[in-house]
């Protein structure tokens, strides 16, 4: 399979310019879909057994079918007592609770899951379960998986061919763990790359997309036919239906403000060529489309994927998407539901919600005729896949090739595919490629660093809390560098900061973006470390010293870079590479001889921007003046010299707002650390979404939801340890701001038993801005833990302006501090200090001690 385009298919539907933007006065009611899944027909067999399935179910079990719990949630137990149809991992969980799980630890978890779920005992049905996971850029989550360059820098390769051979190989890898279901590819067309995910997508031309989508779903599924979801192939779901990328200034979840035809011809791309190659699983995205969440929108859902365009298949929520639906909250949505949601991801809450969409379905508001339709389609593509023949999954043919995880050949292709998704951007006097011989400086902070070159979706959500021991089968790009020179007889010299011993020949300067996955990279400035420029500081240093400079950029997006460009001799788009830093060095290295081992191959999927305030940069729109074009991509055998580039910034500054300062809202703020102590250890610190306190059983923290992904964290006492607390620390002391007694600390805290609510007078206090003993406010929470109804969540605010509370307090350590006198739950977000209180809030006023 060679790159293809997809624009016949739109010939039929409208007359497009090149980005197949079409403009017209269409309404709603008369604009068509291609209907696209007609090579997948329908299995009279499969049919009859579904009937005889549906007849002699409950509506307890139909309901269990559509529920989706989370592995750090979800027990054992709980899976035999419901038989929930399906269960997932998300980015930061891994069976047992163990980061660095193996495959085989992996693949012990399913099998306990499956017999759970197979176990009538207590609910009455044998059916099996299947597990879900993201597997983004191969098998990302699973410890020691082959990582392949995330979807921005496989749009560079233009190689189809390529796409499907990484879809099979990272199916392979997911079948050596026992999990049944992959939520990927994500085919999202993104046209404004502040948005946190644009590296997840191929392109921002929809031919692109639509050429990937395909291949990509049957090197997972199988072609339709014999292979299809046979021996190693898993379900694939094409991700998120729909418009996700074309949000209003690129934030993650929010409006796409566009006419149906655009979201047709642009944002629906990919769905065409993955319907039709019979994708079995859709997610429904997160954002809205004219102001209307897509999880709540029939005529999306319904009328146009599942009626026009022909999805047989099941549709998937996205992580507590449902929440924002109107008339829906955290543990209820009828309206997703009724809209064509099939299957619900309610990660933690999933035991009420199953209760209440129960109760929905008895009082009618769900009908009998939508349980049964959303049940007939899950369990049609569990049947397609062979659930009910297959056995546990350690019994699986599949199962018995371990080797296939992070197997040889699966970590060339991934080699292969950074060799292609390389893109060089600036070669002046053609100073690249370089002699192996030479004597090279290796530095920037992106040089040995596999977390920062693997990106989010990479062990962990985020990716910020790895290290390169959580990539024990990966290469760095200076591992793979000081490899291939060191064999020719050159000599490689690490140094982050490009000091060295010895004054080079030239520098390999690797830098870029820190890791970061869907909101948490949204950002606001196109301009690279934009306020701290200290990679520009290494590269102005190097060029200063008369060393030839190559930047090797890290990206998740194109960023407004032109100091950079112009501090570089070289400058090489390298984007999210994954785990094998050596095609790099495939690249840009000749052999020993002399000559060269593999031209640049890639071309610009997204367009790279001239200024630094060309947010929406599209090929094929009006004043179209991108600093390299869409498609643009030198070779070694070009003789192009970049003229230096206009420094000037036209970007307006962002307007400071002083309503809150965030501590702990959806994320860490920057500097921001939580922090655990205990008898043995004094304020243990963490950046992770877990942990324990250094004893190994005083305290401990785990991530749970209130909006928004793990946008909370609950921590638990285990025992009457007076001393052990729970606290939101700063990484540094800070000196307490002048107008700090003008403002509040506000949270959101939830108690996870009604037993917390008749806590003794010590059983959990609250301090703010302390500093060892001496805090500003310190108050108990016992009169207020009567009101409060176990599991709900609440806003709480502590003043600072009481007075005589505490002596002098100039330094803070900690923001906030939480200790509990006896076994204790409680669960916390949306930690800010506030000059104005939020309207429900409880106030704990200076009286309050």
């Amino acid at each position: 399979m060679s790159f293809v385009s997809y624009s016949a298919l739109t010939k039929t539907l409208c007359v497009c310019s090149a980005l197949l933007v079409c403009h017209t006065n269409a309404n709603a009611e008369n604009l068509s879909w291609p209907k696209v899944n007609t090579a997948l027909k329908s299995d009279p067999a499969i049919e009859q057994q579904l009937n005889a399935m549906l007849a002699g179910m409950t509506i307890e079990q139909k309901v269990a079918q559509l529920i989706q719990p989370e592995i750090g949630y979800l027990s054992v137990a709980q899976m035999r007592k419901y038989g929930f149809g399906s269960y997932l991992n998300g980015g930061n969980t891994a069976p047992y609770g163990q980061k660095q799980a193996d495959a085989k630890t992996w693949l012990k978890y399913a099998d306990e899951m499956y017999a759970a779920a197979i176990d009538n005992s207590e609910d009455g049905s044998s059916i099996p379960t299947i597990w879900g996971t993201d597997a983004m850029h191969g098998h990302s989550n699973v410890y020691g998986a082959t990582l392949f360059p995330h979807n921005i820098g496989l749009g560079a390769a233009r190689d189809a061919d390529l796409i499907h051979r990484i879809g099979q190989a990272t199916a392979k890898e997911v079948a050596a763990t026992g999990i049944e279901w992959m939520f990927a590819p994500t085919v999202a067309v993104v046209r404004d790359d502040r948005w946190g995910r644009t590296y997840e997508s191929f392109s921002e031309h929809p031919d692109i997309v639509a050429s990937y989508a395909g291949p990509m779903v049957t090197g997972v599924q199988g072609e339709i036919g014999e292979s299809f979801l046979t021996d190693y192939r898993r379900i694939a779901t094409a991700k998120h239906f729909v418009g996700d990328g074309g949000t209003q200034n690129g934030i993650d979840r929010g409006d796409t403000v566009t006419t149906e035809q655009e979201l047709r011809d642009i944002h629906a791309a990919g769905y065409y060529t993955a319907i039709a190659a019979g994708v079995q699983s859709v997610m429904a995205s997160f954002n809205s489309w004219n102001g209307k969440r897509v999880h709540g929108d029939r005529y999306l859902l319904t009328d146009v994927l599942k009626k026009q365009m022909g999805f047989d298949g099941f549709v998937i929520s996205d992580w507590n998407a449902h929440k924002f639906v109107d008339g829906c909250d955290i543990e209820q949505c009828a309206a997703a539901f009724n809209a064509g949601v099939d299957v619900m991801m309610v990660p933690e809450h999933f035991e009420t919600f199953y209760h209440n969409t129960l109760q929905q379905v008895k009082d009618g508001v769900i009908s009998a005729a939508r349980l049964d339709d959303a049940v007939r389609r899950f369990l049609r593509a569990k049947i397609r896949w062979g659930v009910f023949s297959r056995g546990k999954p350690s019994s699986r043919p599949e199962s018995a090739n371990p080797q296939w995880f992070n197997a040889k050949e699966h970590r060339e292709l991934a080699r292969e595919a950074v060799r292609k998704s390389l893109v060089l951007l600036k070669n002046n006097d053609n100073i690249l490629p370089l002699s192996p011989k030479s004597k090279v400086l290796i530095a920037g902070d992106g040089a040995d660093n596999i977390a920062k070159q693997a990106g989010g979706w990479s062990v962990s959500w985020q990716g910020t809390d790895n290290t390169n021991a959580d990539f024990p089968n990966a290469t760095s790009i200076y591992a793979g560098l000081r490899q291939q020179i060191e064999a020719a007889g050159g000599s490689a010299e690490l140094s982050a900061d490009g000091h060295y011993r010895n004054k080079p020949d030239v520098a390999i300067v690797v830098i870029g973006e820190e890791p970061y996955a869907e909101w948490f990279g949204d950002i606001q400035q196109l301009e690279y470390q934009h306020g701290n420029k200290r990679d520009l500081a290494l590269l102005k240093r190097l060029k200063q010293q008369n060393i030839p400079v190559v930047t090797v950029f890290l990206s998740g997006r194109p960023l407004w870079v032109n100091k950079e460009l112009n501090a570089s001799d070289a400058f090489v788009a390298a984007w999210l590479p994954g785990s094998e830093g050596q095609g790099v060095a495939d690249v840009l290295l000749t052999n020993s001889a002399g000559a060269i081992q593999y031209d640049f191959h890639g071309k610009l999927s997204f367009s790279w921007p001239k200024f630094d305030d060309q947010y929406l940069l599209n090929v094929g729109q009006a004043q179209y003046e991108p600093l390299f074009a869409y498609g643009y991509g030198l070779t070694y055998a070009g003789k192009t010299e970049l003229a230096p580039l206009s420094e000037a910034t036209r970007a307006q500054p962002l307007q400071a707002t002083a309503q809150q300062t965030p501590l702990f809202v959806r994320n860490l703020a920057e500097g921001m650390l939580w922090a655990l102590s205990d008898n043995s250890a004094v304020l243990k610190s963490f950046n992770t979404p877990s942990a324990v306190s250094a004893d190994g059983h005083s305290i401990t923290m785990q991530s749970v939801n209130l909006a928004y992904q793990e946008d909370g964290r609950k921590f638990v006492w285990q025992g009457a340890d007076n001393s052990a607390s729970a606290s939101l620390i700063y990484a540094g002391a800070q000196l307490v701001p002048q107008d700090i007694r003008s403002k509040s600390l506000q949270l959101s805290i939830r108690l996870d038993s009604a037993s917390m609510k008749n806590a003794g007078e010590k059983a959990l206090k609250i301090a703010a801005m302390c500093q060892q003993q001496n805090c500003l406010r310190t108050v108990s929470l016992k009169p207020v833990l009567h009101n409060m109804t176990a599991g709900k969540w609440y806003n709480i605010a502590l003043p600072l302006h009481c007075e005589g509370e505490a002596g002098p307090v100039n330094l803070v350590q900690e923001a906030v501090r939480f200790t509990a006198a006896q076994p204790f739950s409680l669960a916390v977000a949306d930690i800010a200090l506030v000059n104005t209180v939020a309207s429900s809030t409880i106030l704990l006023e200076c009286a309050q001690q």
